[in-house]
């Protein structure tokens, strides 16, 4: 591990997706945490961009710091983190009801915004805010309804994912709970942060002020992390240790090589079979 590989004797910028890229849930991928100090030995910057809204930044840096990587809270972009930012850009001191977890809330507080959990309360709801709920019930998705219908409140969702892994299995998405809320309110969101949206990467290389030409997204999704790395024009890899296969890849390619309609977005610029081949042997 003492050199780049060629493919990435440019990179100066790493952004990576965590679950899948860095870890499997709470077990590190094997070497990760070398590839991560080895970089930051080449004095090579490193981002982390999730789409998680569940668990605060602060909880990301604790979380990796249990695996032996070193990390701090300005490092995270999570679609809660840059929900709260872009939500604050709009209005600031808002009255937000919000289908979501701890990450989610505590960010929005963070900034400032009050949490209401009841919608019957004789105040104002600026927005209605949908993140992954693992406590999703059909009261809550009454009340948002209720916010939105009845309310005037404004409609913006962190992420838009269908699945999530599971230990064993796929898990329902936030996007589930989105499209719950599209249904009974006939509205779409009027934006969602998180990726494929590249809002998160925006906002890293507006801090880092980094060339796009010298920065990789390392990710594990086609449809959330390859595709925001393309949109905005950055180079993007692709890393087989999370849910996406070689073979989805394949088939892909071949579809291109068929002429036939495919979201090109979705190919990489590179495949890793793990992190560990950012650098040669």
């Amino acid at each position: 591990m003492d050199n780049l590989n060629d493919n990435f004797k440019d990179l100066k910028l790493a952004i990576f997706d965590l679950d899948g890229v860095i870890y499997h849930g709470k077990k590190l991928i094997p070497n990760v945490d070398k590839v991560i100090r080895k970089l930051k030995d080449f004095s090579i910057v490193v981002k982390y961009n999730s789409n998680n809204s569940t668990i605060t930044r602060e909880m990301y840096v604790e979380k990796l710091e249990k695996m032996n990587i070193a990390s701090e809270i300005s490092d995270f972009y999570t679609s809660a983190s840059i929900t709260s930012q872009m939500i604050s850009e709009i209005k600031n001191n808002a009255n937000i009801f919000v289908i979501g977890e701890k990450g989610l809330k505590e960010e929005l507080e963070a900034k400032g915004h009050t949490i209401i959990e009841d919608s019957s309360q004789n105040v104002n709801i600026d927005f209605v805010i949908v993140g992954l709920d693992r406590n999703f019930t059909y009261q809550k998705l009454a009340k948002a309804q209720y916010c939105i219908l009845e309310k005037g409140a404004k409609f913006y969702a962190t992420n838009a994912d269908s699945t999530l892994p599971g230990k064993d299995r796929l898990l329902p998405g936030a996007g589930t709970m989105v499209n719950a809320l599209k249904t009974c309110t006939s509205k779409d969101p009027l934006k969602i942060f998180g990726k494929p949206e590249p809002t998160g990467v925006k906002s890293i290389l507006r801090d880092t002020k980094i060339d796009k030409r010298n920065t990789f997204f390392f990710g594990d999704r086609l449809d959330t992390d390859i595709l925001a790395g393309n949109k905005i024009g950055i180079n993007t890899v692709l890393v087989l240790t999370g849910v996406t296969t070689k073979t989805q890849i394949d088939n892909l390619r071949h579809k291109k090589q068929e002429s036939r309609k495919i979201n090109e977005d979705l190919l990489p610029d590179h495949i890793l079979n793990s992190l560990v081949e950012i650098f040669k042997n």
